[in-house]
């Protein structure tokens, strides 16, 4: 793993965390949800079958006019509508015209707020994932990264907006179901890409707590690739699992190249 110079211990969630309290978080900011989502199983289950995978690595993202670096940040449209509500369901946006990024939608509805789901480990469904993945296990790193995390999911776009199911206590609790489709959260302040055409039967979406989190070590540091402001250290909102394979390596953003300019005449 490639340690972030500027990450910092945070303490370990709840180690008593279940579906109810789950369900809590999803109702309070994303930075409260977003460690309490490391060391959960997410299964996402699809016609072609499902994957179960858990989550090592996350970013938060807040709410319009709070976070520079989310796509909410200069309000709500069409496309990031699913970021504004209702909590505890999906946000899927298109990155670079090819990567489905996952976000789980959290915080009152009409205030906007999402977890970017950056990297996992396979706990069932591996040769299913590995299939997506152009059929190379490439061991832990398969699904590091959000890009590789949709894609191993099977995530589409038109698996946006749909509600989370959580499984505690022998239980699924499912969300508030959605109207219409949003559209695309987290990444930058940028609009996502529009989407292309939606399939007709969406992926179903399980979270289930971890039984024990004591050994859990979460730090946190600044957002991957997250441009501006968003990008600083006052904005330590990814949050990962301290030593685990599968985590991402810290990428700063890139600074945008000036354009050229000619010379007088």
């Amino acid at each position: 793993m490639h340690p972030d110079p500027h990450d910092v211990a945070s303490p370990s969630p709840d180690a008593s965390a279940s579906g109810q309290s789950l369900a809590a978080l999803f109702r309070s900011h994303a930075t409260e949800l977003a460690p309490a989502l490391l060391g959960c199983h997410l299964e996402v289950r699809t016609a072609e079958g499902a994957v179960l995978v858990r989550l090592t690595e996350v970013e938060a993202y807040g709410n319009h006019g709070e976070d520079p670096g989310a796509h909410s940040f200069r309000g709500r449209t069409r496309r990031n509508a699913s970021l504004f509500g209702p909590p505890q369901h999906t946000y899927v946006y298109l990155n670079y015209g090819i990567h489905r990024c996952l976000n789980l939608a959290c915080d009152d509805e009409g205030t906007a707020g999402g977890v970017l789901l950056r990297a996992a480990e396979v706990v069932e469904g591996r040769d299913l994932a590995v299939a997506r993945r152009g059929g190379k296990d490439t061991g832990a790193k398969l699904l590091s990264g959000p890009g590789r995390l949709g894609q191993g999911l099977g995530i589409t776009l038109g698996d946006d907006a749909q509600p989370i199911l959580l499984n505690g206590r022998g239980r699924a609790e499912q969300a508030a179901p959605r109207g219409a489709a949003g559209g695309t959260c987290a990444g930058t302040a940028s609009e996502p890409e529009e989407p292309a055409a939606l399939p007709a039967v969406p992926a179903v979406f399980t979270l289930h707590p971890p039984e024990v989190r004591d050994e859990m070590q979460v730090r946190s540091g600044p957002r991957v690739g997250v441009s501006g402001p968003g990008g600083h250290a006052e904005y330590s909102w990814r949050f990962w699992l301290d030593g685990d394979p599968s985590v991402s390596p810290y990428r700063a953003a890139k600074p945008r190249k000036s354009p050229r300019t000619r010379p007088s005449p």
